[in-house]
């Protein structure tokens, strides 16, 4: 309606709505099919188990009152050592020793540490809190099985395409779903969106569920990125561009993009790059969103195209940029009356 300013009084309202609508002046809210419907449903319903995470802390926060210091030795509490102790404390072990045995052959540090570490006192109040909390954890990971279970069943049907996989994929991370979602979502899009550095199964099934793989909906790429709130704004008067930030959105694709964009500070690729440089020359939430804008519209032409990815490494991404800082500096060089003669630079 901003497009169309009119009466925005309580009892006008309705009847400017109405004539506007019959005139064919206002455009509708985009919403995906119904098939993508359900399944957006059980994704939405996943994150909201997956992010319940304090019952992780509560029993961290247990054990630290109990002066039991497992935290100093396991880099996450929450793994297959930190889990079994867990388990077996509520059994009823309170032997240092036996606790320690459950260590895993990755953990880092010895038995002798977790001994001293699990050496405290065993209060009993604050063991029926490790009871408690251990058991509304296993309830929010039987309920995060169900529904991975009825998404893979809801995947199913949907699987139009016969994609190859190529590779191995990524590493699978600590809430990925317990089936081959990769699989599944790429025969449903007709596209690896895994492919793209920076996009987790997790993002994909995000993404794809709030979305769906059809985008004919949006006119071209600024119309999709304008939607998810990732374009720059044009506050201009007179010429003189006022504002160019982005406005607020709820978005779930565009967080989703921008908790992608930030994965990518380590990763050595030519996204990688692109981000690091960005944010040497601005601050990270902007250069975060930008980056997140520009994954937006390879999200895009992989759907619309059924293009596949394809990085073309951190080195040739520094290559290209260095020549196109060369060629910057001849043309002002050239523009000034003067002439550059590069120079080769021995070891």
């Amino acid at each position: 309606m901003k497009y169309v300013p009119g009466c925005k009084s309580d009892v006008d309202d309705c009847q400017w709505l109405q004539k506007l609508m019959s005139l064919g002046l206002l455009r509708a809210a985009w919403r995906p099919g119904d098939e993508v419907c359900v399944v957006r449903a059980v994704v939405r319903q996943r994150e909201v188990l997956t992010e319940q995470a304090s019952w992780g802390l509560r029993m961290q926060k247990a054990l630290v009152q109990m002066n039991l210091q497992l935290t100093e030795v396991l880099t996450d509490v929450m793994g297959a050592t930190g889990q079994a102790i867990f388990r077996a404390i509520v059994a009823g072990e309170r032997d240092p020793k036996a606790l320690a045995s459950h260590r895993h052959t990755p953990v880092r540090r010895s038995e002798e540490d977790i001994v001293r570490a699990l050496t405290g006192n065993w209060r009993e109040e604050h063991l029926f809190v490790l009871q408690q909390a251990l058991a509304m954890f296993d309830s929010l990971a039987q309920r995060i099985l169900e529904c991975d279970a009825k998404i893979e069943a809801l995947l199913v049907p949907l699987g139009r395409h016969d994609i190859p996989l190529d590779g191995p994929g990524k590493r699978r991370s600590k809430n990925a779903p317990q089936f081959d979602a990769r699989a599944a979502l790429a025969r449903w899009a007709g596209v690896d969106l895994t492919r793209i550095n920076g996009l987790s199964v997790t993002t994909v099934m995000t993404i794809l569920s709030e979305i769906g793989p059809d985008l004919s909906r949006f006119a071209n790429v600024k119309h999709f990125c304008s939607w998810l709130g990732l374009c720059p704004g044009t506050k201009i008067s007179g010429g003189k561009v006022l504002s160019a930030r982005t406005r607020r959105s709820t978005n779930r694709v565009r967080q989703a993009l921008k908790i992608a964009a930030m994965s990518l500070s380590r990763i050595a690729s030519a996204l990688g790059a692109f981000y690091r440089r960005l944010c040497a020359r601005m601050d990270k939430p902007r250069a975060n969103t930008a980056v997140a804008h520009k994954l937006a519209r390879m999200v895009y032409f992989m759907l619309t195209r059924g293009e596949a990815f394809v990085d073309q490494g951190q080195q040739r991404y520094e290559e290209q940029q260095q020549q196109r800082s060369s060629a910057a500096l001849r043309r002002r060089a050239s523009a000034l009356g003067f002439e550059i003669t590069p120079t080769v630079l021995t070891p």
